[in-house]
């Protein structure tokens, strides 16, 4: 078991909570997390981006020029895919799956690799608590700020608070996620990471 420092909301360390190796010690896997974010990119993509091929253009089949005595390239119609506004070559159907298949066993290592990566480089804190009294934007900024945090942050809590998410939707680089929500972009994208004791224990629960 390693140990993770816990602060309270005024930045004032106050224990330290014991946790799995497994999910935050271990050894970093550029690799897998790579796989793991672009599979979880793809996967969120609709598909349903739609082109138009050379049949469903509007434009007149007729022969633009004449095929011989122009000095041009010949050309049959205007609708061709050589042409600026013609069809596609192979256009997008709009029906294109792209999603990509990541077993669980690799989805948990990358979480874990990424999780361990955040502590090996300080950039995961564990509060004990996290709460505002209203739904203001100026509470929790203050609390962040008396935190000693700054810049864009990530906040799970085991629980969403509704003041917090309410206080959080203001700020433009402050999110707030249930710890079953947690995803390998959200804890990628940004550089400081906030976790409540009782996030890290369900966490644990889920990933370790």
């Amino acid at each position: 078991m390693m140990e993770l420092k816990v602060i309270n909301d005024k930045g004032q360390a106050t224990a330290n909570l014991s946790a799995s190796d497994e999910l935050f010690g271990r050894e970093y896997n550029a690799d897998l997390v790579h796989q793991l974010v672009t599979a979880y990119m793809s996967n969120a993509r609709g598909g349903n981006s739609k082109q138009k091929g050379r049949s469903e253009i509007a434009k007149s089949t007729r022969k633009p020029f004449a095929q011989k005595g122009t000095g041009r390239a010949r050309a049959g119609m205007a609708s061709s895919p050589l042409w600026r506004g013609g069809g596609k070559i192979f256009p997008n159907t709009g029906e294109e799956n792209y999603t990509q298949k990541v077993n669980r066993k690799m989805y948990r290592a990358g979480l874990a690799a990424i999780l361990s990566k955040l502590v090996s480089e300080n950039r995961l804190v564990v509060v004990d608590s996290l709460t505002v009294d209203a739904p203001k934007t100026k509470l929790l900024a203050q609390k962040i700020k008396g935190m000693g945090l700054d810049g864009r942050l990530l906040i799970i809590t085991d629980n969403l608070d509704e003041n917090l998410y309410l206080s959080s939707r203001n700020l433009p680089n402050v999110l707030v996620l249930e710890a079953n929500q947690t995803d390998p972009v959200s804890l990628v994208r940004f550089p400081s990471v906030v976790v409540t004791r009782n996030a890290v224990a369900k966490i644990e629960e889920m990933f370790a």
